[in-house]
């Protein structure tokens, strides 16, 4: 059986298989002077826009230290929720790459509001503070919820307001799109995002991600700024090959509205179980349950995921573009006959 605590767990689609293997063919000059590469930028542009830069790297927490790396000083601020994959999940890489001060932000659902970004400010102007330069947010949340588009603007009209920026995380941007039934184009760029982390791994990638300028006197140190931190693939065409892959026939917005649709199925399936409380909406492809204690080591024994909160009891639910319906029917299947169990 498949796990459901990641959608990194995953394999890679088997059309991306076949592209990185259409892609191992001969020599092709290094660095991202391929033609595979030229035309996975040119798919980007179809998607994103034809006024951006797009620079590949090889993983999430890359990206996103190429975006703020680029785009900001060591004596200013990101402003983020304290549920932030840079804030939690990244060993300190932004602080130790970029040298800034993230400024994290308690927030009950992983999203950011304008509200809660105002008492940050008082500090512009004075040299004992750092300076908040950017609003990071990532879409969808880390904690599987949504920013709908009038939040996004929001955001950016505000910062922008304020002489800042708007960087997205969007390891699972495809995720987002799908579930607003918008393109990523109309959930980023037309709503003001200044940058965007785009993933891939997280929906049928092998590796890789990229990382989108939507305005691109905001990148011009970008290409020195990731070789300098060793983001930069000296065969790049196995990343972008993918990439080039996945925006061919909407793959990556099928792959995730697939694993959308298998959360919510899932979801569906243990909502009426007595003993199981949701803590956050199923909008994308997670699921953050309250579960008791004693039946999570029983239930991790055949279907294992991650305990996100051992303190509340809370755990977290993955489904990938690889996850069936027979996975999550034999999950669901399981968690009853263990939640049964416990009242005899």
């Amino acid at each position: 059986m498949k796990s459901f605590a990641s959608d990194n767990h995953s394999g890679a689609h088997v059309k991306v298989m076949e592209a990185l293997k259409n892609a191992n063919v001969e020599h092709a000059v290094a660095y991202g002077e391929d033609e595979i590469t030229y035309a996975a930028v040119e798919k980007i542009k179809e998607h994103l826009g034809e006024d951006i830069d797009v620079y590949f790297v090889f993983n999430g927490t890359g990206s996103n230290i190429l975006s703020l790396a680029t785009i900001m000083q060591s004596y200013q601020a990101v402003i983020c929720p304290a549920s932030a994959h840079i804030y939690v999940d990244e060993c300190g890489a932004i602080e130790h790459a970029v040298g800034c001060q993230l400024i994290a932000v308690d927030t009950a659902d992983g999203k950011l509001r304008v509200e809660d970004i105002k008492p940050h400010l008082h500090v512009l102007g004075e040299m004992h503070h750092a300076q908040p330069k950017v609003i990071s947010i990532s879409q969808c949340t880390e904690l599987g919820t949504l920013y709908q588009p009038e939040e996004v603007k929001a955001l950016a009209d505000f910062a922008h307001e304020n002489n800042m920026l708007l960087h997205m995380d969007g390891a699972r941007i495809f995720n987002a799109a799908a579930a607003l039934q918008k393109t990523v184009k109309e959930i980023t760029a037309d709503l003001g995002v200044d940058v965007l982390s785009l993933g891939g791994t997280k929906n049928g990638m092998m590796f890789g991600e990229a990382v989108v300028f939507f305005n691109k006197d905001l990148s011009k140190g970008a290409k020195y700024v990731r070789k300098q931190y060793g983001l930069m693939s000296s065969k790049m065409r196995y990343i972008a090959a993918q990439f080039l892959e996945v925006l061919t026939d909407d793959l990556a917005y099928k792959n995730a509205e697939h694993s959308n649709r298998m959360a919510k199925r899932l979801y569906d399936g243990i909502k009426d179980i007595e003993g199981i409380t949701p803590v956050q909406k199923v909008e994308c492809n997670g699921l953050f349950i309250k579960l008791p204690a004693e039946v999570i080591p029983v239930l991790q024994e055949r279907f294992f995921f991650y305990v996100w909160d051992y303190e509340e009891s809370t755990v977290r639910w993955m489904t990938s573009f690889d996850t069936e319906e027979e996975d999550v029917n034999a999950f669901v299947s399981y968690i009853r006959e263990v939640m049964e169990n416990r009242k005899k």
